[in-house]
């Protein structure tokens, strides 16, 4: 053998029964040795006690001994050594049991006799004087004895609240119910070392159609809330569709009222453009009518000019003409007498005279004429021009109070030849009536 290699040696010892100890090759003659002791001693032990085992879901529990040594020992999924005749050897189950604890025709707090069914699941627990204690209570007893057990103290519980608890209550609320049970019960099962893992209500019955009748008033109430649920979604369905067509035809008026809008602008805008351009046309046929006047006075004026100068020609044509009959005159009646000739002489220079001065008032009174006429023309044609234009103004500012006092102007005048026509018709009217009579 190699230095590596260890051997096993089996070593019974008294108080706590064989084991196994492990050597090295350094040992192996000495250990050669122990087996050759141990095969004869075990031998020897196994005459003399046994070697009990479990699985991880069992306790065992040792009591008893010899030597001294007689205290308990639990162990869970282990082994242990036992003693004949004088150590006793005992297991009890860690698996997880399973209760159907029923209660029936247990009267609720309002009198309502019901049945109940429920699921427990319990086990025994693993600490050590959780432990103790479930093996005092229950070692030695079978699984049914230890289910039977539990499932009367859950059974006393259970009754108990149910005395407590409406039906009402019992029935909607099963989880709180439970949760109760659970915690009324536990601390006594407790006591006895076991757990509840869990609790639940499987059934609840009664045999007196409490809960049907419970049921068909739930039901009835669910039908009648649907009713109305659909009534009030009918209704809001209608309230959203009437909603949805004023949105639509808010949204429908208010774009043809953009359209007014921008067609009233449209046309504000368009009246303003046509205001602004016949001011400019009256503007200019204003300007034209005010150049023509200019023209005119112009021309006017060249015309008097014209006159003037032609009553100038016709003062010397007239002036020459009396020369020249005075001269014929003295040619033809040389020698008339003196008187005659003076006198002659005399009415021939008065006229003359009277001519001239005649011409000169009258060229002068053309020439002031003219000026005047020139002068007035023109001022006129200002006046007539500022007025046109005051009033193009007045009618672009203020449009139809312009109009109205134009009329307002023009009806002084146009009123005497109203009341003439009226007077005229009813002079007519009179006259036909009388006609008619008199026929």
């Amino acid at each position: 053998l190699s230095r590596d290699q260890q051997t096993i040696c089996f070593v019974v010892d008294l108080e706590s029964g064989p084991t196994f100890r492990t050597r090295g090759v350094r040992h192996i003659f000495a250990s050669i040795g122990s087996v050759l002791v141990n095969k004869y001693l075990l031998k020897f032990y196994s005459a003399m006690g046994n070697c009990h085992t479990v699985g991880p879901n069992e306790a065992l529990v040792r009591s008893g001994g010899c030597c001294g040594n007689d205290a308990k020992k639990t162990v869970i999924g282990g082994w242990v050594w036992a003693w004949w005749l004088v150590t006793d050897v005992q297991s009890i189950t860690l698996e997880v049991m399973t209760l159907n604890p029923r209660c029936e025709k247990v009267e609720t707090a309002q009198g309502v006799a019901v049945t109940v069914t429920g699921v427990a699941q319990v086990k025994v627990m693993t600490e050590p004087e959780l432990l103790k204690t479930a093996c005092e209570q229950f070692l030695g007893r079978t699984t049914s004895q230890i289910e039977n057990i539990i499932l009367q103290t859950l059974e006393g519980h259970l009754r108990a609240i149910l005395g407590t608890l409406s039906v009402e209550e019992i029935y909607k609320d099963r989880e709180a119910f439970a949760a109760l049970v659970r915690e009324v019960a536990s601390p006594d099962v407790g006591r006895m070392g076991i757990e509840i893992l869990s609790f639940t209500i499987k059934d609840i019955e009664d045999h007196v159609d409490y809960l049907d009748s419970l049921g068909k008033t739930q039901t009835a109430k669910v039908k009648r809330d649907a009713d109305i649920g659909v009534a009030e979604s009918n209704r809001d369905a209608g309230i959203r569709e009437a909603e949805c067509e004023k949105e639509k035809m808010d949204v429908a008026y208010q774009a043809q009222t953009n359209i007014a809008d921008s067609s009233r602008e449209f046309q504000m805008q368009k009246a303003a453009f046509d205001q602004e351009v016949n001011a400019r046309k009256a503007e200019a046929e204003l300007s034209y009518e005010l150049q023509a006047a200019k023209e005119k006075q112009k021309i006017r004026a060249e015309e008097i000019q014209i006159d003037v100068v032609e009553r100038k020609k016709q003062i010397e044509v007239e002036e020459k003409e009396v020369a020249r009959k005075d001269k014929e005159l003295v040619a033809t009646v040389k020698r008339p007498a003196e008187a005659e000739s003076y006198r002659v002489e005399t009415i021939a220079q008065g006229k003359r005279t009277q001519t001239v001065f005649s011409a000169q008032a009258d060229a002068e009174r053309i020439k002031m004429t003219g000026s005047s006429e020139a002068s007035a023309i023109e001022a006129v044609g200002k006046a007539e021009a500022e007025g046109m234009r005051q009033k193009a103004a007045a009618y672009k500012m203020y449009g139809d109070a312009a109009l109205t006092a134009l009329v307002l102007e023009a009806l002084p005048k146009v009123t005497p030849a109203l009341l003439f026509i009226k007077n005229n018709l009813i002079f007519l009217l009179t006259v036909n009536l009388c006609k008619s009579i008199v026929g």
